[in-house]
């Protein structure tokens, strides 16, 4: 079992999570220093937003222990909460809002108000680029709109560790490319974890790779070790080709993912 460092940021100690006689996930354990980002790849239904609902303590494992900043979610949830900013997948937004009153409200439930909420808004307004749809309702943006005010929601408290799910989802190339751009500038003051079955993502981004298929981790190490002189894209078929025998206790298929 993986040990926990006294710098990591991100932790996971045998995390399982069982939905009735399915096993979504099963002894996924890694830990993340300060700093480093992180891609989080695997096909769909390989139990990446599972692991990642866990990590942030929007679900419960069923065995294992998740931390956060050294904290361990589920005894200090309000404290490792401050510390996290979490993109879930096609996270909700209040459609009604506009992407200033959203992150208004926000920052009033984060504590945030006077000149440290302005200049937190003006920040994440800025890296997210969203000044030019911040008095449009948030249900009449486009799905690349609506995935930087989830981006800007999850910066607004400045938080250490950031866990984004599919996060470039619905962007466009220039889109992603910013964003790509951004989160580069960003790993100066925070360790991230980015879930993606996009491998130009992990090519762009990432110091690191989590492989994930049929619940199980599969490879933990950096992109060039994940090449092996190979495409990215043979690597990953010849991953879960090799899951699939490897990994029988894990279905594929699996709604949570």
């Amino acid at each position: 079992m993986t040990e926990i460092s006294s710098d990591a940021m991100i932790a996971a100690r045998g995390l399982t999570k069982y939905f009735g006689a399915f096993v979504a996930i099963k002894d996924i354990s890694f830990s993340i220093p300060r700093g480093q980002i992180v891609a989080f790849v695997g096909p769909n239904g390989a139990g990446k937003s599972t692991t990642m609902k866990i990590l942030s303590g929007f679900m419960a494992a069923s065995e294992g222990s998740a931390y956060i900043a050294g904290l361990e979610i589920t005894a200090n949830r309000i404290e490792a909460a401050r510390r996290l900013g979490y993109l879930p997948e096609n996270g909700p937004l209040y459609r009604d809002m506009t992407p200033i009153e959203l992150l208004r409200f926000f920052g009033g439930v984060r504590g945030l108000n006077g000149r440290r909420l302005a200049d937190r808004i003006d920040a994440v307004v800025e890296l997210a680029a969203i000044r030019q749809v911040l008095e449009k309702p948030i249900g009449k943006l486009s799905r690349g709109y609506c995935q930087r005010v989830g981006v800007a929601q999850a910066l607004l408290h400045d938080p250490e560790v950031l866990i984004m799910d599919e996060p470039t989802a619905g962007l466009d190339p220039n889109q992603i490319r910013d964003f790509r751009t951004n989160i580069s500038r960003l790993r100066e003051t925070k360790t991230i974890m980015i879930s993606t079955h996009i491998l130009q993502e992990v090519e762009a981004v990432a110091d690191r790779v989590l492989f994930i298929h049929n619940g199980g981790l599969l490879f933990d190490g950096s992109p060039g070790d994940l090449r092996k002189g190979v495409s990215l894209e043979q690597a990953f078929y010849e991953l879960t080709d090799y899951g699939r025998a490897a990994a029988p206790a894990a279905k594929e298929g699996a709604n949570e993912a």
